[in-house]
Formats: C-alpha cells, sequence, structure tokens
C-alpha cells in the first residue's frame, strides 16, 4: 500500500509540474527544469544557445511538433545559426515511430537542410551534423526509408568516432542504433550496443532526458526490461512538462507487469496531453493522446478495473477525427475496442466490433484494420459462428497480401499471427483438433520470432495464452500450463495468463501450483500489483 500511495503521490506532483510548464510555455519559451538538462554547444548567440538546449531537451524526448517550432525561433533570434534550421530536419525525423515521413514533410527537411548549408557553418562538428542529416533527407525519393534510417546510422557512428567526448554524438548514434535493430533480432545486440553507450553518458549527465528516454526504449523487450526500470522510475521528473515523458515508462512498467505504475504513467500523460491538445485549439483528438489511452486501459483491464476501462472505451468511441490520421491513430482505433472485448472474453461483443471511424483512411493501415478483423474472427469462431469466421478470415488474409505486395514485411507477419490464431479456433469449431493446435502453435511460434511495435503495449491477446487456452478445451491440462507459464516469462502478470495457468493446474492435479496461481490472482484483482515478483 505504501508502494501504491507513493507512486500516485509522485505522478500527482509530475502532472502539477506539467501544468505550470503549460502555463508558462510560449513558443520557445521553457522551464529547462521541466525538460531536462541539456548542452548541446553550437556556434550561435548566447540567447539563441538556450532556446537550442531547450529544442534538443524537446527533440530528445519526441515532442516534435514543440522542438520543430523551438528550433524554428532559434533561426529568428539568431539568424546565422545554421544548427537551427539542422533541429528543424531532425524534428521532422521521428525514427522510432511506425509512420515514415511524409513527401511533404521529406521535402521541408531537405528545405531546412538547404537553409542550412547556405549559412557559414563554423566547425568541423556541425559540419558533420549537417552532412549526416542529408542522408535522412535524399534528393533521390526511390530510396526507402530503412535505407536512408541505416545509412543515417553508419554516418553517426562516424561523428562519434571523430568526436568521442561529444555526449549528443553518443546518443543520438544510440538512438539510431535502436531504431535499426531487427524486429528478429534476439540476441538485441544492436540494443546492448545503445544501452552501453547510454550507461557511459548516464555517469556525466545524470538529468539529460535522451539518456533515460533511451535506455527505455532500448530495454522495451522482455529479456532487457529489468535494465530498463531504474530510467523508468526517473525520466517522468527529469522532463514532467512533456506528455511523452510521462508516458513513456510505462514501457518498462507493463514489460514488468506493473501494473499500478502504469496506469498512473498513463493517467499522468493523458491529462497532460488533453491540455496540450486543448492549449493548441486543437478540435480533433490528438494522436499521443489515444495512444496514451491505449496503454492505460490495457493495464485498467489487467487489474479488473472494468469499469474504468469501459471509460476510456466509450471515450474513443466518441472520437471521429483524429490530428495526425496515422499508425498512431489508427491503431488506438483499432485496439481499444478489441482489447476491451477479448480481455473480457466477451466473445459475442467481439464478433459484434465494426470497423470504426468508417470514415477514416484504413486503407493506410491495414495491419490496425486487422486488428478489428481478428476479433471479429476469434469471437465468431468462439460462439460457433464458423461461416461468419470464415468470411472475416479472407479479409484478414486480404490485408496480409496487401502488406506482402507493398514489401511490408513486418506488419504482413503481424496480420499472419492473427490469421493463424483465427484459423485455429475455426478448425477448433469444425472439429478438427490436430489441425486447431498446429495453426495455434505456428501463430505462437511466428510471434515469438518478432518484437511487438513501439506503438502497442502488447497483444490484443497473447498467441500462447491463446494456445494454452485452445490446450484447455482439447482437455490437455499440462500441456496448457506449459505454454501459459511460457507466455508468462514474456508478458508477466497478465491476468487472462494466471487465470489460465490457476484452471490448467488444477486440473492436472497439481494443487499447490494451483494455489499459488490463484493467489497471484487474488492479489492482482485486489491490489493491482503481485508484490511477490520484483
Amino acid at each position: 500500500m505504501k508502494t501504491f500511495i507513493g507512486i500516485a503521490f509522485t505522478f500527482f506532483l509530475l502532472a502539477v509540474q506539467s501544468i505550470r510548464a503549460d502555463d508558462n510555455h510560449q513558443a520557445g519559451i521553457f522551464n529547462d527544469e521541466t525538460l531536462g538538462e541539456v548542452t548541446f554547444h553550437v556556434s550561435c548567440t548566447p540567447p539563441a544557445q538556450k532556446l537550442f538546449n531547450q529544442a534538443i531537451a524537446m527533440l530528445h524526448s519526441f515532442w516534435y511538433d514543440e522542438a520543430e517550432k523551438t528550433f524554428r525561433y532559434v533561426t529568428t533570434v539568431d539568424k546565422d545559426c545554421a544548427m537551427g534550421h539542422w533541429g528543424v530536419a531532425m524534428s521532422l525525423y521521428r525514427q522510432l515511430w511506425a509512420t515514415p515521413p511524409t513527401p511533404e514533410e521529406l521535402q521541408k527537411g531537405r528545405d531546412a537542410l538547404q537553409r542550412a548549408k547556405q549559412l557559414m557553418t563554423k566547425t568541423d562538428r556541425e559540419r558533420a551534423y549537417l552532412e549526416v542529416a542529408g542522408y535522412l533527407y535524399p534528393d533521390d525519393e526511390m530510396i526507402d526509408y530503412g535505407t536512408r534510417k541505416l545509412a543515417y546510422q553508419k554516418a553517426m557512428e562516424q561523428v562519434l568516432a571523430h568526436n568521442p567526448d561529444d555526449s549528443e554524438a553518443a546518443i543520438f548514434y544510440a538512438l539510431a542504433l535502436i531504431s535499426t535493430a531487427s524486429p528478429k533480432d534476439k540476441t538485441y545486440s544492436n540494443q546492448k550496443r545503445a544501452l552501453n553507450l547510454l550507461q557511459e553518458v548516464l555517469q556525466k549527465e545524470p538529468g539529460h532526458p535522451g539518456v533515460a528516454h533511451y535506455i527505455i526504449h532500448g530495454s522495451d523487450y522482455p529479456e532487457l526490461a529489468r535494465f530498463g526500470l531504474k530510467a523508468a522510475r526517473e525520466y517522468a521528473q527529469i522532463a514532467p512538462a512533456v506528455p511523452h515523458a510521462l508516458h513513456m515508462p510505462s514501457h518498462i512498467f507493463i514489460r514488468l507487469g506493473k501494473w499500478q505504475e502504469a496506469v498512473h504513467s498513463n493517467l499522468a500523460a493523458y491529462h497532460a496531453a488533453k491540455r496540450y491538445a486543448k492549449k493548441n485549439a486543437q478540435m480533433a483528438a490528438w494522436d499521443q493522446q489515444m495512444h496514451f489511452m491505449d496503454y492505460l486501459i490495457y493495464a485498467y483491464l489487467q487489474t479488473g478495473q472494468t469499469e474504468k476501462a469501459e471509460e476510456i472505451l466509450r471515450e474513443v468511441q466518441a472520437i471521429k477525427k483524429a490530428h495526425p490520421e496515422n499508425t498512431t491513430s489508427a491503431y488506438a482505433f483499432a485496439a481499444i475496442p478489441a482489447r476491451y472485448a477479448v480481455e473480457r472474453g466477451n466473445w459475442h461483443e467481439a464478433a459484434r466490433l465494426n470497423i470504426d471511424p468508417a470514415d477514416f483512411p484504413w486503407k493506410k493501415f491495414g495491419w490496425c484494420e486487422a486488428i478489428t478483423h481478428f476479433a471479429r474472427g476469434l469471437g465468431a469462431a468462439r460462439i460457433g459462428k464458423i461461416d461468419e469466421a470464415r468470411s472475416i478470415l479472407h479479409q484478414i488474409e486480404a490485408l496480409r497480401d496487401s502488406d506482402k505486395t507493398a514489401n511490408k514485411h513486418y506488419t504482413a507477419d503481424q496480420i499472419e499471427m492473427q490469421r493463424l490464431a483465427v484459423a485455429a479456433w475455426i478448425a477448433y469449431g469444425e472439429g478438427k483438433s490436430k489441425k486447431a493446435e498446429k495453426l495455434m502453435r505456428a501463430s505462437a511460434e511466428l510471434e515469438d520470432a518478432t518484437e511487438k511495435d513501439n506503438v502497442t503495449p502488447g497483444a490484443i491477446k497473447p498467441a500462447r495464452e491463446l494456445l494454452g487456452e485452445l490446450l484447455l478445451e482439447l482437455k490437455k491440462p499440462q500441456e496448457a500450463l506449459e505454454e501459459f507459464e511460457t507466455s508468462l516469462t514474456q508478458t508477466p502478470n497478465r491476468r487472462n495468463g494466471i487465470y489460465g495457468a490457476a484452471q490448467a493446474a488444477k486440473l492436472t492435479g497439481d494443487e499447490q501450483k494451483a494455489h499459488h496461481y490463484e493467489r497471484q490472482l487474488q492479489e492482482l484483482i485486489t491490489t493491482g500489483e503481485i508484490h511477490s515478483i520484483e
């Protein structure tokens, strides 16, 4: 209980600081204490240098819109500050986010770098930063996003090699390593290299927002999450003005099954995002607010806070316009209703889900649209509407094939996991037990072979957890128990995983293990935490 009160009070204080920051903020004017401590020396006037440091702090916290505004302000305060234009270009490069830059953003980046090159660059270091940014904005638009990211990463490595004492070079290179890591590399070589670099900078600059932020991103994997817990508990205090900084710790909290901390993190971020949108007179819902809502409903559902989860659902269902219309908003629109139905095991509700909002440009986001069809297909199959489930399966297949044709291999694989799962439960409904198990195992193995995207707190339903449920239906409790326990190592403290493990253990006759999981489940429901696991 002391832990719960402490967490709640910490995020209350952070929310107060965030409100004060909103009240004090004008374009390019911020209290440094609410952004973090950054010193990036550039050849500009002292007033421009101060603003430049603030803009870099915003950039490192992925507050891209505010960073761009502030970098542009730098170029008006000091018209000869070439690095201000570099900052504008870097604010348009959102390298860990799922949606690549639009053609308009690419042109804006090129224009900013062109303006920088027209000014006198006074140091080799600054010239190097400008040259490296050029890899992100080539004149040849046929160079794909992944190729540009990799070229930038390799060039940033050279900047660090020539400037070994430059903390910013180390931080930007670490982020580039994380952004180019393959989701299929289970050695996490890029992430580990990045974490080593960031730990070195941390010793010198403990209040730097980018260090804490990127340690969290570099640790956002089941096998590495424990290494990010300290940074997660510090980052929001380093940059309390930034909605993303209030949210980001929950990536680690969710990885470790620390649901109350995840709730408080995202509540603080959600309220900060709503204030930011209101202050900027946004008529549509800000995509970041919706992102925080998805993480929040996920945590609420794990602790059995169904009424609060329903409030989030109703709010997102009332949203008819998001800004920008990108993967982040598309994912939240699809995932939140799907989670609410599937996590509660309400298969009739899942089967009735619709693509909503109907006028959203879903054709651009097939992976996100597939989430709704996955929930519908799974729901239909599990209530015996096999013909309906088969029809939905064809829709999922079409979306998978479309992404394959477009060389969107990661999202095609994500859709394929869902297709296999729906096909498995259709086979079960048809009485084809062996086929059902084979398909469901294939889904789980595919999920094991890759990683989740940053846009999501987790799968709508982990494939191994779903495999455990299927094995229970097939009267194979020992195998089911093994799958639930394997799933819980990847997604600790998930309510349905614990419940399934308790059921399976009881059916095997292992009363001690059944009691262990039942005790965990009760603790999770009553306190929102499992204190026996750290």
